[in-house]
């Protein structure tokens, strides 16, 4: 079965979202009920956190040191895993799942290279889930001249659509990536017809994460509290602002390793986490400046909304900043939604990806399709 036949245009099925983000801390997944244009309703959702053994390996992999073989087969049962407890919790059949939207693990993407590689085997999670399954999204992006991400975009437009534009979604996940959406003068409601710009705006946790790891042994800076007892050094903040990323005109993406931590040294590990924590902040004031029009309203998703020092480091420079809860959306679920969105556009041939939003030369569908 081909994929332009394995679902018909206009079909709403059930389709199940994997995500797996650069913060390293576990695996989400969501169902969503979707025609590939509209979002028509959505299911249960869970996060499977990580053990530390388990994160510790994949960290060691991600930075190059691991077997990527072994790990990527690990990392594919875990997902197994996830998609049969999202399925009891649910209390729904396989059967009634249309597709798995699997993103994978990144552990190398390297824009500038046209290069980026996300682990996990799409064949084997649909043996054993007994789903098929579209994963691989982001290299036909890249074959056409795009940055490979963000893709979440399109999925933002399609929950935005109804709302007073133009608006912006940030989602603060280990890279932070950012979609301005607004509509032309006499544009239709059609989703393509919108205005759509999306890029990475910087470092999103993945700094703080390390730096805390490595300061006081726990994964993250907990509540902000490490950012909030400390105090921000702007001349090393400044510094850090005129890295090369900032002065390139959008749309970009960012590798978690892009940025160094040597400007940080010698920092205590308060000011340290508050320095970094701003250091977020910044690089989406700097990001927004590249917006056709500001703004309206600014909605955080990811795990950066938890950390009440970063959202008031936005809320300083942004004064309606609200977490996508707010609209009624689940901020956890998110990006694994989106993919499960992305998922069924891929099934019918759709765009995943825009000139505004990846810099591909023209709209662009993609990902594998591996059938159970």
């Amino acid at each position: 079965m081909s994929k332009a036949n394995a679902i018909r245009s206009g079909e709403t099925v059930w389709s199940l979202g994997l995500m797996s983000g650069t913060s390293l801390d576990g695996i989400d997944a969501a169902l969503i009920r979707t025609d590939g244009e509209h979002v028509l309703g959505f299911g249960a959702w869970l996060t499977m956190p990580y053990d530390d053994a388990f994160r510790a390996r994949l960290r060691e992999t991600v930075h190059g040191r691991g077997d990527l073989l072994a790990m990527e087969q690990e990392l594919t049962l875990k997902h197994v895993d996830v998609v049969k407890a999202l399925l009891k919790q649910a209390d729904i059949s396989r059967k009634d799942v249309r597709v798995i939207g699997f993103h994978g693990q990144t552990v190398v993407h390297r824009p500038q290279e046209k290069l980026t590689w996300q682990i996990g085997n799409g064949a084997l999670l649909a043996e054993k889930a007994g789903i098929d399954v579209v994963c691989d999204f982001r290299r036909h992006d890249m074959a056409t001249g795009g940055e490979g991400a963000p893709l979440v975009p399109l999925f933002h437009a399609a929950l935005a659509r109804q709302m007073e534009l133009p608006v912006a979604i940030l989602n603060i996940g280990g890279i932070a990536n950012v979609t301005w959406i607004g509509r032309s003068e006499n544009a239709s409601n059609d989703l393509l017809d919108l205005d759509i710009m999306a890029f990475d705006t910087g470092p999103g946790n993945v700094m703080v994460n390390e730096w805390a790891l490595k300061n006081t042994g726990l994964d993250c800076d907990v509540d902000g509290k490490l950012a909030l007892a400390g105090k921000v050094n702007a001349p090393l903040l400044e510094e850090m602002l005129r890295n090369s990323f900032f002065i390139k005109t959008p749309p970009k993406s960012l590798d978690r390793n892009h940025f160094g931590y040597e400007l940080l040294s010698g920092l205590s590990k308060e000011d340290g986490a508050a320095t970094l924590t701003e250091f977020v902040a910044a690089s989406v004031e700097r990001g927004s400046t590249y917006f056709p029009v500001p703004a309206k309203q600014w909605f955080i998703a990811g795990g950066g909304r938890h950390n009440p020092a970063l959202m008031q480091a936005l809320k300083r420079r942004f004064t309606q900043v609200y977490p996508v809860e707010s609209l009624g959306w689940v901020g956890d679920a998110l990006e694994a939604q989106a993919f499960g969105f992305l998922a069924v556009r891929s099934l019918l041939g759709l765009a995943l990806s825009l000139p505004t939003t990846t810099g591909a030369i023209r709209a662009v569908t993609g990902g594998a399709y591996y059938r159970a």
